[in-house]
């Protein structure tokens, strides 16, 4: 499971911020979540764009977007691939997003 990968790399707690897709929610997910300590989930409200920093990431994918004109969708699909990657590269619009939402970048 990508969780446990996860936490066996990091060697340490996860924090975990979801949505309530009707998955997460499930019984076996809490067995999940129950087994392992290392893990903590928080839940987000049914709609809260806001706690979302993908939201942000969306948003300026978007706009950069904007006046572009592909062909078809797999050039589309470039555009984004391409926007994405140089989005990937720039911690601090990164950061941003993250800082946008309230949470808190660094433990005290």
């Amino acid at each position: 499971m990508l969780l446990d990968a996860a936490h066996q790399q990091l060697g340490g707690p996860i924090v975990l911020v979801w949505d309530n897709d009707r998955r997460h929610l499930s019984a076996a997910m809490r067995a999940v979540i129950e087994a392992r300590p290392w893990l903590t989930v928080f839940q987000l409200p049914s709609y809260a764009p806001e706690l979302n920093p993908a939201e942000g990431v969306r948003s300026a994918l978007k706009r950069g977007l904007a006046n572009l004109a592909p062909r078809d969708v797999d050039e589309l699909a470039a555009m984004v691939a391409t926007k994405l990657k140089r989005m990937q590269y720039r911690h601090g619009l990164l950061d941003g997003f993250i800082a946008q939402t309230g949470f808190i970048l660094e433990p005290s």
